[in-house]
């Protein structure tokens, strides 16, 4: 019965009729997130594709004429298949060809580095390459659907054998999940399939194209929670400049530049001006001012820019029509198990035509070699034409692989007279076995999958590999202390009598230069103790008797002072450092007796210990009324402790004597090879224990010799063969070959105490190279000639003498020479002090111990 029309009857007789909104917004919302998920957002685990790639690709093959097509058209094809704007299939066909693996451009396809886009689909054009074309595509072992309209068939997926997804990464925004997978690297990835194949283990990192530096501590086999960390490669070729030459991975230069201005204008960094030269490869060029390290400021690039990013990847894949949270090796395993499958398939269906292939022409040598074609001539009908030649073949076709259909004797009718006329049976002959050994080959390959299946990657990297080498250099970053490495922004004042430090206090007492971010530490005559951020104007207590600058777990800098407890109590004498504390919270330094409070006070950035002068109140019991306290002779220890007693009588005024040096032992520097830095936590190689004008001493494969401070912020190349201690008058020796000459040289000399760089080999030649370089002051260099002549052995202290960094230095030997090795010979008693430095840096001037806390 049909309902009646509502419209049509009168108020009294019309029925509400309601819907319930949330039954519709639930098939609604999750029809629409499923859609989004897997036709839209989300890579498929078999081919690596989302939708709109896999047709764009699919299209191109359609299109494939070994010409290069305008983007225009190859967009146009695509939306026979893609449902969406066109501008959604350009979006992603430029992002396709710029990743440089399946699509060849020609054109402006736009820059990965300056984030430039591509120019307008009708002036770009592109093809596919020869390893889309062998990788990706395959119509026999493709399984089709329908496209959206049903007008066309497309691929559910191409038949990728290669780990794609991991080589071009993908990034993706659905309906309550993402995905990031990062692109990998192209020849280690078929590493690690070969490796897989092998039952080997393999590890796999990200590789980007725009180069740079990552740290890969935390990427957790690209599982969701990982991260990396990503650089930019920062250098410093002269002075007062810093070349950044890559970039992070998700940045480009425009938005690296305007990190860069925005963290000047905020006062983080200092810099002069910033260039932006890049073409065909990354040149920003930042211009230090003169006050400015630059070793600081590479570091405050990292902490307050995007030259260092940090990226979480996220490994979610379409599999089997529904989203999964997966690894980077998880999904390595996967394709390549899916490429064997695959390799399976093609094997499979190339066995069955090569038997097809074989066993008609089995039939048509036996068709013509035994005339039957003469039994039909004179029949008239066509089921007697069949009859016949099928009763004429059972005789010989008992070694054929399967039954002879009709089918087979419709193709036999077929053959041509001419054909017949001019058989050669011994060419059919070889034709049958030749079917038959490629018949052998496969069933073997078949048999071999695993092997077939390596070979098979093995020759893809052999093709493709080239120019494809690694980009991005894995590093271990250290961790930069922002408030280390930021620039003094702001003047900082203080108003003593109503206890207000901060930067806002103009008209009061200048303290210093410091950054935003530092900390301050303050000290009241209650002895009270406190730590906090700088800003503006900050209530600390009346009766300051110190403001300074604060570093956590600064072992170095040494506060003295003395302190009476009570009104009329004893006198005590304390030294401490201040390494951690709670921000903003009171510590009380001294006695808690009512009126305690400090008399003395120095705060010292090296450890020093002054003498001062104690000055007693006149007293009848007192024959003594001045005696000097020399701080050296009191250990360091804790802030809470009580200290020493000075003396127990009232004290009349301190004076300073005598200004002290430093208690503390010389540094321990050690060389960490995996971060390139300096470190006291003893990672890496000791270097030794540095006093305030050591220096350390590097040696470059390139030729440069360069004298560094021993300061923790210090950056060094990766091309440094030797890092030491520089002791100026232990000689460098170098053996260098000279290309032009075909003759190895010696040269030993001294370096210049300067902080410039300092060359010591210089070549144009290509062929020149350095054999060994080093210092010591006994070397024995062992020569080996070959099977010409007995190795030789040269004392080079002897060879030659000391002479300028600039000489060529003397011929080493005119005989050909295999490889040189050269050792220190070292006295015993060197080696005796070596082996006692750990003791002996821990000594004070007067070998005692030092004691830190």
């Amino acid at each position: 019965m049909q309902e009646p029309n509502q419209e049509n009857l009168k108020p009294s007789e019309q029925v509400e009729q309601t819907q319930k909104v949330s039954g519709m917004y639930k098939t609604w919302f999750l029809d629409y997130a499923s859609y989004v998920i897997l036709e839209r957002a989300i890579p498929s685990i078999f081919d690596g594709l989302k939708p709109v790639q896999r047709r764009i690709l699919h299209s191109m093959r359609e299109l494939e004429d070994g010409r290069y097509n305008k983007v225009a058209n190859v967009v146009g094809n695509t939306m026979k298949y893609h449902p969406h704007g066109d501008a959604a299939i350009t979006d992603a066909i430029v992002q396709i060809g710029q990743k440089d693996i399946l699509i060849d451009t020609q054109g402006n396809w736009g820059n990965i580095y300056t984030g430039d886009g591509a120019a307008a689909a009708r002036y770009i054009e592109s093809r596919l390459t020869p390893f889309a074309l062998e990788v990706v595509f395959n119509p026999k072992t493709t399984v089709w659907q329908s496209s959206y309209d049903g007008r066309n068939k497309e691929p559910e997926n191409l038949p990728v054998k290669f780990p794609l997804l991991l080589s071009q990464g993908v990034e993706g925004i659905a309906v309550g999940l993402s995905t990031k997978i990062l692109p990998h690297n192209f020849v280690e990835l078929i590493d690690a399939s070969i490796a897989y194949l092998k039952n080997k283990p393999f590890t796999l990192y990200p590789d980007f194209q725009t180069g740079g530096l990552i740290d890969v501590s935390n990427y957790n086999d690209g599982e969701r929670g990982g991260k990396i960390r990503a650089r930019a490669r920062i250098s410093n070729p002269e002075k007062g400049l810093l070349l950044i030459n890559e970039i992070p991975y998700g940045t480009n230069t425009s938005s690296l530049i305007d990190s860069i201005i925005k963290a000047n204008d905020k006062g983080k960094i200092k810099i002069k001006k910033i260039e932006d030269n890049t073409a065909a490869e990354v040149e920003i060029l930042v211009y230090l001012t003169n006050d400015v390290s630059p070793d600081k400021m590479i570091d405050a690039l990292y902490a307050f820019t995007d030259c260092e990013v940090s990226i979480s990847p996220n490994a979610c894949v379409i599999d089997t029509d529904k989203p999964i949270f997966t690894t980077v090796s998880n999904i390595l395993k996967s394709n390549t198990d899916h490429t064997v499958d695959l390799l399976k398939k093609e094997l499979e269906i190339e066995l069955e035509e090569l038997q097809e292939q074989w066993h008609f022409s089995s039939l048509e040598r036996i068709f013509i070699e035994n005339r039957i074609y003469h039994k039909i001539e004179e029949l008239e009908t066509w089921e007697e034409v069949i009859d016949t030649i099928d009763k004429a073949l059972k005789p010989f076709t008992s070694h054929l692989i399967r039954e002879v259909t009709v089918e087979d004797i419709t193709r036999l009718t077929e053959i041509r007279i001419k054909r017949i006329t001019r058989f050669d049976l011994g060419k059919a002959e070889e034709h049958i076995l030749a079917l038959e050994g490629k018949i052998e080959e496969v069933k073997y390959h078949l048999g071999n999958l695993i092997s077939y299946a390596i070979d098979y990657f093995t020759n893809i990297k052999k093709k493709y590999s080239k120019g494809k080498e690694r980009k991005t250099e894995i590093r271990t970053f250290d961790t930069i202390d922002a408030a280390k490495v930021a620039v003094a922004n702001i003047k900082f004042y203080v108003n003593k009598e109503e206890g207000f430090i901060g930067y806002s206090l103009k008209k009061d007492e200048y303290l210093f230069d410091c950054s935003d971010i530092d900390d301050i530490i303050v000290f009241r005559k209650d002895g009270i103790m406190l730590v906090t951020k700088a800003d503006a104007k900050t209530f600390v207590g009346k009766n300051i008797i110190h403001v300074g600058i604060w570093k956590k777990n600064d072992k170095r800098t040494v506060y003295n002072l003395i302190y009476r407890v009570g009104k009329m109590g004893p006198w005590f004498m304390k030294r401490f450092p201040v390494t951690s504390i709670t921000r903003d919270k009171e510590y009380q330094l001294i006695s808690e007796d009512k009126y305690s409070e400090i008399q003395y006070f120095t705060a010292n950035p090296n450890g020093e210990a002054e003498v001062v002068t104690i000055y007693l109140k006149p007293s009848q019991r007192l024959k003594k009324l001045k005696f000097d306290l020399d701080f050296s002779e009191l250990s360091i220890k804790g802030r809470s402790s009580k200290g020493n007693l000075v003396t127990k009588y009232p004290i009349k005024r301190i004076e300073l004597k005598e200004s002290g040096i430093s208690t503390l032992a010389p540094r321990k520097i050690w060389f960490d090879d995996s971060i390139l830095r300096l470190n006291v936590d003893g990672r890496g190689t000791y270097l030794g224990a540095f006093k305030g004008t050591d220096k350390v001493l590097t040696l470059s494969s390139k030729g440069f010799a360069k004298l560094h401070t021993f300061d923790l912020l210090n950056h060094f190349d990766d091309d440094i063969i030797v890092i030491e201690k520089w002791e100026p008058e232990k000689p460098i020796c170098c053996i260098y070959y000279d290309g032009e000459k075909s003759i190895y040289f010696i040269k030993r000399f001294l370096l210049e105490d300067t902080l410039n760089p300092q060359i010591f080999f210089q070549s144009e030649n290509p062929k020149s190279f350095i054999e060994w370089v080093g210092t010591g002051g006994k070397l024995i260099a062992e020569i080996n000639f070959g099977k010409d002549k007995e190795t030789e052995t040269i004392d080079l202290e002897e060879f030659i003498s000391i002479k300028g960094i600039k000489a060529q230095g003397n011929q080493l030997s005119k005989e050909k020479i295999r490889n040189i090795k050269v050792e220190e010979i070292k006295p015993e008693e060197e080696i005796l002090e070596e082996e006692n430095h750990l003791e002996e840096d821990n000594l004070d001037a007067n070998g005692e111990q030092i004691n830190l806390f």
